[in-house]
């Protein structure tokens, strides 16, 4: 049988590049994977973005700059839930701090398979202080854990697919406010959360990149076939509180 073809943007030719976090870790995270070539076969899949792994540094930032806002109970009773998980390296991220769990939420089965390769080797080098697990299924038909929940979206789909997460989210939390919060990084549809009633926004601005992953963002970037991303030295990225819709008024 003949090897698999790589999705596009996966090959030296599409200007493929490892991240240093690839390189040091073993892993497969890297590439660069246009949304017009995550085809599923899902009416969502014209609202997807792109695939490109989060920035270490900023993840990591962005879960410190969470852990310090007014939380409903400790870090570890949270579990982490990576929206458009893609291969995986927010999970790898979030498994190396104390939540109860990691779970990974990705509609494409090829980076799905990519992402639970990488789990099975984090979790057999001893990086992962917590549970992980991957679910191949898409995003509004995922069923939130019963406790506090912490969600992170490195900007995986437009805006269409964001207001049905919204209502999927509405749904699952109705008598749950205060138990999700959203880290949402590269915040391109803040708009969005700021229209839709029961999200609070608890903090926005930019998180700085890593020398490092400023280096490896710029080279990987800037040696894409046909540029169409470019590089910045920090990420805007919000966090929201999901509150829960507000009473409606009686008619006097």
């Amino acid at each position: 049988m003949g090897r698999k073809k790589r999705l596009p943007g996966l090959t030296v030719k599409d200007g493929f590049m490892r991240h240093p976090f690839d390189i040091e870790n073993g892993v497969q995270t890297s590439g660069l994977v246009h949304g017009r070539n995550l085809t599923t076969g899902h009416p969502h899949d014209q609202h997807s973005t792109a695939y490109y792994g989060i920035a270490p540094s900023v993840l990591r930032k962005l879960c410190a700059r969470w852990r310090k806002t007014p939380l409903l109970a400790p870090p570890q009773d949270y579990s982490f839930i990576d929206i458009g998980a893609g291969m995986g390296r927010g999970m790898l991220i979030a498994a190396q701090m104390p939540f109860r769990e990691v779970i990974g939420v990705e509609i494409h089965p090829e980076l799905a398979a990519i992402a639970q390769q990488n789990i099975d080797r984090w979790a057999a080098s001893g990086r992962s202080r917590c549970p992980m697990r991957i679910a191949c299924q898409e995003v509004t038909t995922f069923q939130f854990p019963p406790h506090p929940c912490v969600a992170y979206m490195f900007n995986p789909f437009r805006e269409p697919v964001l207001r049905a997460l919204f209502d999927h989210v509405a749904e699952e939390f109705a008598r749950r406010p205060g138990q999700l919060d959203i880290l949402y990084a590269n915040d391109e549809l803040a708009d969005t959360f700021a229209a839709y009633p029961g999200w609070a926004e608890i903090w926005r601005g930019k998180v700085p990149l890593s020398d490092e992953d400023e280096a490896a963002d710029k080279a990987i970037l800037e040696h894409q076939a046909d540029g169409e991303y470019g590089w910045s030295t920090d990420e805007p990225c919000a966090i929201y509180r999901w509150i829960g819709n507000p009473p409606r008024r009686r008619a006097a």
